[in-house]
């Protein structure tokens, strides 16, 4: 039940899990594997925080699954997630809201597809779709741009937090047992006497079984323990976030129609009051490139233009870009080698995040069919992570907190009206920040209008402090 990192040995004594991988997916599977107390379990990850991958730079949709390709491991568990995040994220304080989503036709071929699309819904379980002419889809969109066709209504879709979801599966976990080793990257692995040997940085790590879910690394390691499955190509993703003004121009998640690259440009709220527009689709070699480019943004805004004319009139805040895990194959490839003690968790792409509890429950029982004894079942204590959307009042809102504790009151982040209070227990947490990117991700300090620009200098003196 700790936290490591860069400085510190790791255990010589052999796990019996190791996880690599502290995505939204790993730390599912970390937290649901926290439920067997009698296990030793490590999660390792290669940067200096939980989430720092793909699940850091994504469209923070909570998805039904109405489009996933019916019969398929990944529309079962993103339907199965789907029910099991909502419950899990309103127990834990995760910012959800279910605004729904119309996937907008602006041509008589999109217009057609419409229809299949919500047939393909009908397959994977979802009955609440329904389509919609002209007058019915700009009765609900008044700003929506000029010429759509008509729109498929999904009224089940949602937004939600994804760094709070990713980081509280990783505070349970590790209250729960969990190992968390950061600026740990595997280099090599090997398998003798029945021990995964995995060589990083910081020195050896063993294990009995191993799972990876490295990400978009995840077809690297696999290939070094002599399987050829799968291979990742990244697909960058690049977006672009509007100021809170823009929020009074969309109601819903607008979708395009989807093609073969993913569902297309967007534009979505998001819960913390902003509006998103992307992301692109460019598959890649460099899994390191994250870079914004002019181009794509010249893109996204162009795509834009269409869908929502105003928001090119107001502020942008920030731009950012993900790089997601897209493999060969229309499904995830997740499956179990019981004769090496280890499972593959592969090709996951943007429903990972909805998918993860159900993804986490599937290879725990991978696991236990291939022969690991998972012992005695309790689950872990439930978390209540801070609230970082703007649905409710956060703590300076609250005359009980700021009573209690005044510091709750001092606000020093003005645009995202982040207190002194939160960035002093975000710093204290069970898994804490360390960078100001993670501080950020834990308190939207430095993620408004301004960047940080009022206050950097004090957010960075807080968190210095906190250093030692």
């Amino acid at each position: 039940m700790t936290v490591t990192a860069s400085g510190c040995p790791l255990p010589t004594r052999p796990y019996d899990v190791a996880i690599v991988g502290a995505g939204v997916v790993g730390c599912a599977i970390a937290r649901r594997l926290a439920h067997h107390p009698g296990l030793r379990v490590a999660l390792v990850e290669a940067q200096d925080d939980v989430g720092q991958g793909t699940s850091k730079a994504n469209t923070a949709i909570l998805h039904t699954g109405f489009d996933a390709v019916p019969g398929s491991l990944e529309a079962r568990l993103v339907r199965e997630g789907a029910r099991e995040l909502a419950a899990y994220a309103a127990e834990s304080g995760i910012p959800v809201e279910e605004v729904g989503a119309l996937l907008v036709a602006w041509d008589e071929e999109q217009l057609a597809v419409l229809p299949r699309l919500a047939e393909k819904a009908e397959r994977n379980e979802y009955h609440a779709t329904e389509l919609l002419g002209p007058a019915d889809l700009y009765a609900l969109e008044p700003h929506l741009g000029p010429g759509a066709l008509g729109a498929l209504h999904v009224p089940g879709e949602s937004i939600i937090c994804p760094w709070t979801t990713t980081l509280a599966y990783a505070t349970q976990a590790v209250r729960g047992g969990v190992d968390l080793h950061l600026d740990s990257p595997v280099e090599q692995v090997h398998r003798t006497a029945g021990v995964h040997h995995l060589t990083t940085p910081r020195g050896p790590l063993h294990a009995h079984w191993l799972v990876n879910a490295a990400g978009l690394h995840s077809d690297t390691l696999d290939r070094r323990l002599g399987h050829d499955d799968f291979t990742v190509t990244p697909r960058r993703g690049q977006l672009i976030v509007h100021d809170k003004f823009a929020r009074a121009l969309v109601r819903h998640i607008l979708l395009p129609v989807p093609t073969a690259l993913g569902k297309g440009v967007l534009v979505a709220p998001t819960v913390y009051g902003n509006v998103l527009l992307g992301p692109t689709a460019e598959d890649l070699d460099d899994k390191r490139a994250t870079d914004s480019t002019a181009e794509g943004l010249r893109r996204l805004r162009e795509q834009g233009r269409r869908i929502l004319p105003a928001l090119l009139e107001e502020e942008v805040t920030a731009v950012y870009a993900g790089l997601r895990a897209a493999t060969e194959h229309d499904d995830y490839k997740i499956g179990t080698h019981p004769d090496q003690a280890y499972v593959t968790v592969g090709g996951i792409r943007s429903t990972g995040l909805t998918a993860s509890l159900a993804i986490a429950a599937h290879v725990t029982a991978l696991l236990a069919d291939s022969g690991l004894d998972l012992g005695p079942q309790r689950p872990p204590d439930p978390v209540r992570m801070p609230y970082l959307g703007e649905a409710f009042p956060r703590p300076h809102q609250r005359p009980d907190l700021v009573a209690a504790d005044p510091e709750y009151g001092t606000l020093v982040c003005h645009c995202e009206r982040v207190s002194c209070g939160e960035i002093r227990d975000a710093l204290a947490s069970t898994v804490p920040p360390r960078s100001l990117d993670g501080l950020r991700r834990r308190t939207r300090a430095r993620a408004g209008r301004c960047q940080g620009f009022y206050c950097g200098a004090a957010v960075r003196a807080l968190f210095e402090e906190a250093q030692g």
